[in-house]
């Protein structure tokens, strides 16, 4: 039988928009299922109105802190959410209408097709009661907030991601259950706004996949803007009090500690969207993580790929994206497709906190005494200290000949900064290599050129003895 469509992609978020506007340049005859709206998490639930959150909260912020740059303080009022929400939905509007507006991607020439889709095997796809046969499937389903197995949890609700930017305005009060990308980004800004928060982390810190260093610099950081962040808490229980309130019931070194709020937030990972595809019948295997593939980004029916949360590699929109196109070139272009590239991330706090490759601990475990790490505090940095934002610092660590094998910034716009320690970890590169680009200045990559140049200055260091015999 010759199928209708040359790919179907399954689902139109992070993974499936940029991968169906590469497949209509390949001129693809693509048809996109989606059962929600266009533009997934990202645009509706998670980026999108998490960083428009914190622009108006980082606001609200300097305005209280104005003092700071020579400025005189403003005594806010207690600010109304609803107006910061409407903003919220205004941002989120001008994008569903013009980047991700589904006309744009049927002037492609992609069908959009509304519905649930489900697997009938590797090249057909039936979507409410209509079948679509293709040569290639591509999943993109995303992945949805975890609920943990809390007592009371569910009974007495609670917010999660999903739901967060689902309301008019921000809650009274609230307690995170959490202490992740999400739920600390939320929680700065929400306490920034004038909302009361607290932060329930059952591990000893916070973001624990960052380098050590950097999550506790900011976790002071958080602590002392009066976010009140806890540690080592483990919630046991929820109750729902007489007049409303909800109550979290933790353990605190032993002891039992209660933690009342209007709302509870819960940011405790999330869980790869794969019921009711009919994965498990085709003998496509699900692990924990999500959908498993191989470095091509295929099914163990090689005609189904997989890409973004859902295969649970690194669950960011910008890797989402990065998978997506891959799997396409995989698909027509058998053998491009490897996923290889240098993936980093970032958390959007105040300052932010990047990082790509390994931290000081797993470079020392991987590399031994060859790993060494690199340190440079914002005090140094002109720049940093200009802008009154020099609380922070920028870590790279070396594996062997010092090539570049981490990078961690702690700084405002580290999400911007990562990017020349990303590409200098892709290319295998010298820490010295780096000396060799003239930075700006003064800018806050200065930082990165002046750690640069202490490699140049230690190696110097070392061989200056036998320059007396070179003739210089």
């Amino acid at each position: 039988m010759v199928a209708d469509l040359d790919l179907v992609i399954v689902g139109m978020g992070s993974g499936g928009m940029p991968s169906a506007e590469f497949a209509s340049t390949l001129g693809l005859k693509t048809a996109v299922v989606e059962r929600g709206r266009v533009g997934g998490d990202c645009l509706w639930t998670g980026c999108v109105p998490s960083k428009a959150l914190l622009a108006s909260a980082k606001v609200a912020h300097h305005l209280r802190t104005a003092d700071r740059w020579g400025l005189p303080l403003v005594d806010l009022p207690l600010i109304d959410t609803s107006r910061v929400w409407r903003r919220i939905k205004e941002v989120q509007r001008q994008i569903a209408t013009t980047d991700d507006d589904p006309a744009r991607y049927e002037a492609l020439g992609i069908e959009l097709v509304h519905g649930s889709a489900r697997l009938v095997d590797g090249t057909s796809v039936e979507v409410d009661g209509r079948r679509l046969t293709t040569r290639f499937v591509l999943v993109c389903t995303g992945s949805r907030p975890a609920t943990p197995p809390i007592p009371g949890l569910a009974e007495a609700g609670y917010l999660t991601s999903e739901t967060f930017f689902e309301q008019d305005r921000c809650p009274a009060s609230l307690v995170f259950i959490g202490g992740g990308p999400i739920a600390i980004e939320l929680a700065q800004a929400c306490h920034r706004l004038g909302v009361s928060v607290t932060v329930l982390q059952k591990d000893d810190r916070i973001l624990p996949r960052d380098e050590p260093e950097l999550t506790g610099r900011l976790t002071d950081l958080l602590r002392d803007e009066g976010l009140d962040l806890r540690l080592g808490v483990n919630a046991t229980s929820v109750e729902v009090g007489p007049d409303g309130t909800k109550v979290v019931v933790a353990s605190v070194a032993g002891e039992e500690a209660r933690f009342e709020a209007k709302e509870i937030f819960v940011g405790a990972g999330r869980v790869p969207n794969v019921e009711g595809l009919g994965l498990e019948d085709l003998g496509i295997t699900v692990g924990r993580r999500g959908i498993e593939t191989d470095e091509r980004g295929r099914t163990a029916v090689k005609t189904v790929y997989a890409a973004g949360d859902v295969a649970g590699r690194t669950l960011f929109t910008h890797s989402a994206a990065y998978e997506g196109v891959r799997a396409l070139r995989d698909m027509f272009f058998p053998g491009k497709g490897t996923l290889d590239a240098t993936i980093g991330w970032c958390t959007f706090t105040d300052p932010e906190l990047a990082h790509v490759g390994l931290n000081s601990a797993e470079a020392v475990e991987r590399y031994g005494d060859d790993a060494h790490t690199w340190r440079l505090d914002l005090t140094h940095n002109d720049r940093a200290r200009a802008d009154g934002a020099d609380q922070g610092a920028v870590v790279i660590v070396t594996g062997p000949k010092r090539r570049i094998v981490g990078g961690h910034i702690l700084s405002p716009s580290a999400g911007e900064l990562i990017h020349e320690l990303a590409l200098a970890e892709a290319q295998e590169l010298r820490l010295d290599e780096l000396a060799g680009l003239v930075h700006i200045y003064p800018t806050l990559a200065t930082s990165i050129g002046l750690l640069a140049a202490e490699s140049v200055f230690d190696t110097a260091a070392r061989i200056r003895r036998v320059t007396r015999f070179i003739g210089f």
